[in-house]
């Protein structure tokens, strides 16, 4: 089996390119996965493909890139509009960190939009492969009504409903056509010495030449070639079909490609997988690619034995072996991760280039009933190993479930798996945001415990000097007590006693940056003891930070924003609009034409750059975060909050 990735932003014809593909000879066979991952297996020529068709949002891009772990080649679906090409970024730059093979497909060209000449100067401001065009588009008026091949000089009719009909190039066409030609050649000349000479020498090189040429060029990733036409009406589908059937690479420079990307050795990849999910009554799937023969229910892989295996497009049960580059689900291997690449005995993490973006959204899930509380837990866990764009933590203070997702649509699609394949029913609510509080001005304190009751009574006495610490120091303690007025083995139940007192401060936020200080105190030889100090210290210490002038301090997280140079320019605008403080940006050497962003934010500010970023950059950036600091608030923004999440909230 043949297979490749068709991938691309929303609304670019990406399904109905697939379908297409797959009718061209027969019947298809087709399963949805529930994250909305299609496998369409199909024949063509005599041969098995399978495309692997993933959905568009910029939010499932970790899906696209998971599945170029198994593809051969991938098809890049575009829009015809110049002004689009920048959707496609976060693609280009996945595929070209990949080393995948890759055919772009400009769809619809039946809408008049641009010039086919500007989509592809715009595509390759984020490509570092160069963009070679294949074809050229036939018009009439502002109709493209067929197409010709650069390399064959052939050229094609589009007929509704049938085969394109071959024709003669109208006249008006040469010129374009020579010039697109000269320049195809030029570009893949880059690449063959013998066609360099041969265009050297004025000499016209062979067709059959030239497909074997662009067709090792593909294999070995050098270009990106570009076809067009209009997946709705079939045209020029075939001639797409027939350029992956020629020019997309075998199975085993898959096997190649990813040994070199890991500790493994060729031989010893025996599989990949790529996907997993949960259904209801079955359990996980785990969907994988066979990398070599003897992959069967039962066998060794990646450190366990294969449960029953099933044909992923048809969901048959799989009676012998998988045959070499067959995708297969497997059911009852709970011990396979996904994405991994897979020897007899042990599971190899995926290349770094499938790691996802950094999950942007941050919420509470709250179960409907305390049966679910456990439950969820346990379940969220489970999801997270099946979904790597999902953070699973525990919100500090109250301890309830955290998770970070790419976007509201993850987040839509995660409380559905819940809610339908476990049946946990939660809601979602914004976290608690993370403040703090400490001292603007020192403050001494003489404190005594004193308790008796029947038999032996409590007594600590304590003098301390609470005093602000510099920003960023934390909480420190020492003693200067002098005499024995407390025996040394108290006084670590002294500084217990104001460690316990940073927990909530005045303003009912935990306590930083404050020294404490003992400096003098006195004991009892019998009521005297360590709970008595602790007691002492604990509330000796509330009393001085109530007299010190407490002020609220507002956490700043250090952002880093990746998005496509063109929209660096609104940043700084959008960075200001929250209060926050941009740093500077560079070019990312990692990816053409993205720039990486860096900026000073308030913690509470986050969720609203979140949004922010989504709109401005039509939803292709996205941060990175780091704490960096606490820095004081004060005014109408502190009493707010004070009120809304501290001591004013607990006094209601």
């Amino acid at each position: 089996m043949r297979c490749f990735t068709v991938l691309g932003p929303s609304q670019t014809g990406k399904t109905t390119l697939v379908a297409k593909l797959a009718s061209l000879e027969g019947t298809p066979r087709k399963s949805v996965s529930p994250y909305g991952s299609s496998l369409t297996e199909f024949e063509f020529k005599n041969e098995t493909w399978c495309a692997i068709d993933t959905p568009g949002a910029n939010e499932a891009l970790a899906l696209a890139q998971d599945s170029l772990l198994v593809s051969d080649a991938c098809i890049l679906c575009i829009s015809p509009t110049p002004d689009d090409a920048v959707l496609a970024a976060p693609y280009l730059r996945a595929i070209e960190a990949s080393g995948t093979p890759c055919l772009i497909f400009i769809n619809r060209m039946d809408e008049p939009r641009g010039r086919l000449r500007d989509v592809i100067a715009a595509l390759q401001t984020y490509s570092n492969h160069p963009l070679v065009l294949r074809q050229v588009p036939i018009r009439e008026g502002d109709t493209v009504v067929g197409s010709c091949d650069l390399i064959s000089e052939r050229a094609w009719r589009y007929r509704e409903g049938q085969p394109s009909a071959l024709i003669e190039l109208p006249k008006d066409v040469f010129e374009r056509e020579h010039e697109a030609r000269t320049e195809m050649l030029e570009q893949l000349s880059e690449f063959d010495d013998w066609l360099l000479e041969e265009l050297v020498e004025d000499r016209a090189p062979a067709s059959d030449t030239l497909f074997t040429i662009s067709a090792r060029i593909l294999k070995e990733n050098r270009v990106i070639p570009v076809l067009f036409g209009a997946a709705s009406h079939s045209n020029g589908i075939k001639r797409l079909m027939k350029a992956l059937r020629h020019e997309s690479p075998p199975v085993a420079a898959l096997q190649t490609r990813l040994a070199a990307s890991s500790t493994a050795k060729d031989a010893s990849l025996v599989a990949v997988s790529f996907h997993a999910y949960y259904k209801a009554n079955v359990g996980k799937t785990v969907l994988a690619r066979a990398l070599t023969d003897g992959v069967k229910q039962g066998s060794s892989l990646g450190g366990g034995n294969l449960g029953p295996l099933q044909e992923a497009g048809s969901g048959k049960p799989i009676a012998g072996n998988v045959p070499v580059g067959g995708i297969f689900g497997a059911l009852k291997s709970d011990h396979l991760p996904a994405p991994a690449l897979f020897t007899q005995a042990a599971a190899i993490e995926p290349p770094d280039w499938t790691t996802p973006p950094t999950p942007m959204l941050e919420r509470i899930l709250v179960p409907g009933n305390e049966r679910d509380e456990t439950k969820l837990s346990a379940t969220l866990t489970k999801l997270a190993e099946t979904d790597r764009g999902l953070k699973v933590m525990q919100e500090e203070g109250t301890g309830a479930a955290l998770i970070c997702a790419q976007g509201p649509v993850h987040l839509r699609d995660l409380r559905k798996t819940l809610s339908e394949v476990f049946r946990v029913e939660v809601s979602d609510r914004a976290p608690n945001p993370v403040y703090r509080e400490t001292i603007s001005k020192p403050s001494d304190v003489h404190y005594r415990h004193r308790k008796q009751t029947g038999g032996a009574g409590q007594f600590a006495d304590v003098q301390l000097s609470v005093q602000p610490n510099e920003r960023g120091h934390g909480f420190t303690f020492g003693e200067s007590v002098k005499g024995g007025t407390v025996p040394r083995n108290y006084i670590p139940a002294v500084e217990a006693g104001a460690r316990e007192a940073m927990e909530k401060g005045p303003l009912g936020f935990q306590v930083v940056d404050v020294d404490v200080t003992l400096t003098d105190g006195q004991y009892h030889s019998v009521d005297s003891s360590d709970f008595a100090f602790r007691a002492a210290a604990k509330m000796g210490v509330k009393q001085a930070l109530s007299q010190a002038s407490a002020v609220l301090m507002q956490p700043v997280v250090r952002v880093e924003i990746h998005i496509p140079s063109i929209f660096s320019g609104g940043l700084i605008a959008l960075v200001s609009s929250l209060k926050g403080q941009v740093l500077g940006f560079d070019r990312d050497e990692n990816a053409k034409g993205w720039d990486i962003f860096r900026a000073l934010i308030p913690g509470a500010a986050l969720d609203e750059l979140a949004r922010s970023l989504r709109s401005a950059t039509q939803g292709i950036g996205h941060f990175s975060k780091t704490f960096d600091h606490f820095e004081e608030l004060y005014g109408k923004e502190a009493d707010a909050i004070i009120n809304t999440h501290g001591s004013g909230a607990h006094a209601h």
